[in-house]
């Protein structure tokens, strides 16, 4: 018999956290046999082997991993929806932290609403060993109608809308978002289970990582210009920011980013960032975002 959910992730170079995440959906409050994990290694070089070994040691539900080489978070979803059995897929992501009722919470919902999306909340933290409570507030509010991190939805829908991630999107971003786009246009609803947590790690960012949060601005910026090709619609005009007052807001930032630039060379580093030195870390990842997404609309 099939299981009625499976948990689809993909890793890559997050041997750190991984065995953390896996822990957590080993010990769900469901009988093992309901649920499995189908987790897919994009051709990680840490130590991320030697995690899954272990990992599959202690095991308590059905487990199965598929290493490929790189090629990208859509491609590799696909390989691991082509190995998932369950009824109901739920996406999550390597870094993020499964309360024990999570997978309870999505079956509750499917049973009460059926076919639809469910979206579990996502809180973020710092640090798995000092968690927040599990509690959905207006802090972690997010009006993303199918994201990634903790999400579900019944594969049947799924093959409805081709079955499978735009692997067109190899960047960084908005191949969950171009996937919801294809859901929305066959009626399907989306609904917030809030006591489906999980915990997102988000620690601050230290100074060395602003060059590596521009790059992946400026990746963004170039996929966000792929799903509006895609899909011409006021809903991905305004995710992406390409509003007529979002431009502008765009512009006004740029003749910020010097002063962001001069603040963040004042900061040591080995300590994460200020709240200043957070908010220019910030204003230069959105600058290199408008920069960016100028030139892929040119």
């Amino acid at each position: 018999m099939n299981p009625r959910i499976t948990v689809q992730l993909c890793t890559y170079n997050r041997a750190a956290l991984l065995g953390r995440v896996l822990d957590a959906y080993f010990a769900q409050t469901l009988a093992p046999e309901v649920y499995e994990i189908v987790l897919v290694d994009d051709g990680s070089r840490d130590e991320t082997q030697a995690v899954i070994a272990l990992a599959r040691e202690r095991a308590t539900c059905a487990f199965a991993v598929i290493r490929q080489e790189n090629a990208g978070l859509a491609a590799a979803r696909n390989t691991g929806i082509a190995r998932a059995r369950g009824e109901r897929l739920l996406f999550t992501d390597d870094d993020v932290l499964a309360t024990p009722v999570l997978l309870a919470e999505h079956l509750r919902t499917d049973a009460l609403s059926g076919d639809v999306i469910v979206r579990g909340a996502v809180i973020n933290t710092e640090d798995f060993d000092h968690l927040p409570p599990p509690i959905y507030g207006w802090r972690n509010y997010s009006a993303n109608y199918f994201w990634t991190s903790n999400v579900s939805v019944r594969r049947a829908r799924l093959e409805r809308v081709g079955g499978t991630f735009n692997t067109e999107f190899a960047e960084y971003g908005w191949e969950d978002i171009e996937l919801g786009m294809r859901f929305r246009a066959i009626g399907t609803r989306s609904l917030l289970n809030p006591k489906a947590v999980a915990f997102h790690h988000k620690p601050t960012p230290k100074p060395q990582n602003v060059a590596g949060m521009e790059r992946q601005a400026r990746a963004q910026a170039r996929t966000a210009v792929q799903l509006a090709r895609l899909h011409p619609h006021w809903r991905v005009t305004l995710a992406i920011g390409d509003t007529a007052p979002q431009r502008a807001i765009g512009k006004a930032l740029q003749r910020l980013d010097p002063f962001a630039e001069k603040l963040l060379a004042t900061r040591g580093n080995e300590r994460a960032l200020d709240p200043l030195g957070l908010a220019a870390a910030r204003l230069r990842a959105n600058v290199a975002y408008y920069d960016e997404l100028a030139r892929a609309r040119s």
